[in-house]
């Protein structure tokens, strides 16, 4: 056998190129994959009013953070004419980058490239960044954009959405989840939104349906366009699918940003602290004006809260959808507080179906992420009605009641003027576990209001009178005189105490400093049976 040296091996063989030359090929190709397929692909995207995927990266990030995973991944399928088009990236971009100074992961469709449709890269891109996630304890975003499963691919494509779907069920309740839609989300896509903790849309720009106008169409002959069937704003007033709608994608990233500065990194982690210049002692002495005594007169809810919280700021989730209660992320004393109040500026503050599984779903986000409860309370009841016991007010008012008994963190009720019968219990009553219940001194609690229940109770002395009406007046005012003053509840110990209303900030944060170590041991038990 012949032995070269290094000599006879050069000669012998072509000139490879050296690290330099490699180095130099390299960040060609890097500034090929971020310039993405064609100016034109770029400007199809812009004329659609809508930012590239790695423009949007570039908003949710804090500057210069972002880190790419797997940027030269390409498809290896063929058919269809996909062997001839192998894009890097796939048409998904993917990675992690810190949000105020803390990791998020992120991945975000480009709708450039296939049109953003799932292929089998593209999703075991997708599954390894929610793996990353996962096992750095992060929180992940997505960035959604694409048409879909992609055609060609067939069933490899659908098994992709599996994968998603049950990385987002096995981190539900783990790492705080954000689906942000930017463009078409139809299908089987719209699942995962679906699965995830919160979802914002972009009004014009962003669609989710199950099934588009035209099959819509062709199966039942209703005529409808992409955004009156599922835009942005049918999902955040009507469905409910969709907590927050905006006006542009600049103005929605910059809320995504806000909230996750609300949300702790997963579910072992307390929710970031911030030094409060609010005052912790300060009287809220404009609440004596602005809640009436008077029972059955309107008032907002949300200036109650904006007058309790640090500097009046708090970040309302499904603002536009079941808009008699309020379900807002806050501070007290720089510490994050989840608010669930009832409006009595919307249907009296009633809870109904679509209200009770709003307030349900919060309560157990909260719960999830270690962030404590405050509930501020004026409820006059349930709906009633057919439509409501037909469309299961029953079971949609357990999911509420549910969600409180099974919270462990630090919950405390506030009782500002009414509560009625079963939605007293149901909004966070002592008797389902509430840690501390205060109520200003004008609460009513009872198992229906005065006149209700005088006309139940005294119904035949009433009937009975020369006077009816006078009867019927001094028996309501006896009812109330009875079982309905502001002490009623604190003389037996289901209320903690009766406090001045303008001391409602003091005492919850000095309540909620008190609770911060609170621990409850829970059942052996797989999961519990949560109402449907």
């Amino acid at each position: 056998m012949t032995i070269l040296d290094d000599r006879s091996f050069a000669d012998t063989t072509a000139r490879r190129p050296d690290l330099r030359e490699r180095t130099a090929e390299l960040a060609r190709l890097r500034g090929q994959v971020h310039e993405g397929p064609s100016a034109k692909a770029t400007e199809a995207q812009r004329s659609k009013g809508k930012l590239t995927a790695r423009e949007r990266i570039d908003l949710l990030f804090d500057e210069g953070t972002f880190t790419e995973v797997e940027p030269l991944r390409r498809h290896r399928a063929s058919g269809f004419g996909l062997e001839d088009r192998r894009p890097h990236t796939d048409g998904v971009v993917t990675g992690w980058g810190l949000v105020h100074g803390r990791t998020v992961f992120v991945y975000a469709h480009d709708f450039r490239i296939f049109g953003g449709a799932l292929g089998e890269a593209h999703a075991q891109k997708i599954h390894k960044v929610m793996d990353l996630a996962e096992s750095a304890g992060a929180p992940i975003v997505g960035l959604c954009d694409g048409a879909g499963a992609r055609i060609q691919e067939g069933v490899t494509a659908l098994a992709g959405y599996g994968g998603i779907f049950t990385r987002n069920v096995r981190n539900s309740g783990v790492l705080p989840q954000i689906s942000v839609i930017m463009g078409p989300c139809a299908g089987g896509a719209a699942y995962s939104p679906a699965l995830t903790d919160f979802v914002f849309m972009v009004r014009d720009t962003s669609q989710m349906f199950i099934t588009g106008p035209d099959v819509v169409q062709a199966v039942t002959g209703e005529v409808i366009s992409h955004d009156g069937l599922g835009g942005a704003d049918v999902h955040a007033t009507v469905s409910g699918v969709a907590g927050f709608a905006y006006d542009d994608e600049e103005s929605c990233l910059q809320d995504v940003r806000y909230l996750l500065s609300l949300l702790p990194a997963n579910n072992r982690e307390l929710p970031p602290h911030v030094p409060s210049t609010d005052p912790a002692d300060r009287r809220g002495d404009a609440l004596l004006d602005l809640v009436p005594a008077d029972p059955s007169r309107a008032y907002d809810v949300r200036a109650v809260i904006a007058e309790v919280v640090d500097d009046g700021e708090f970040f309302e989730v499904h603002e536009n959808w079941a808009t008699n209660v309020v379900c807002a992320l806050s501070r007290l004393d720089g510490h994050v507080v989840g608010i669930v109040a009832n409006q009595p500026a919307t249907m009296a503050g009633v809870l109904d179906i679509a209200s009770s599984e709003k307030a349900a779903r919060f309560v157990t986000t909260c719960d999830a992420f270690n962030i404590p409860l405050v509930s501020l309370v004026d409820v006059p009841g349930f709906l009633p009605g057919v439509d409501q016991e037909h469309g299961g007010i029953i079971r949609h008012g357990a999911k509420l009641l549910y969600a409180y008994c099974n919270a462990t963190v630090p919950r405390i009720q506030v009782i500002m003027r009414k509560a009625y019968g079963g939605a007293y219990i149901v909004m966070d009553s002592r008797s389902i576990g509430t840690d501390l219940s205060l109520a200003w001194p004008v609460n009513e609690i009872a198992v229906m209001g005065a006149e209700g229940a005088a006309n139940v109770v005294f119904r035949r002395e009433i009937e009975a009178s020369d006077d009816p009406a006078r009867t019927r007046r001094a028996r309501v005012e006896e009812y109330r005189d009875e079982l309905m003053h502001p002490y009623y509840a604190a003389e037996r110990g289901l209320v903690d105490d009766v406090i001045d209303p303008a001391e409602t900030r003091p005492r919850l944060i000095a309540a909620l400093a008190m609770l911060r170590a609170k621990h409850v041991p829970q059942p052996v038990r797989k999961h519990g049976n949560q109402p449907q």
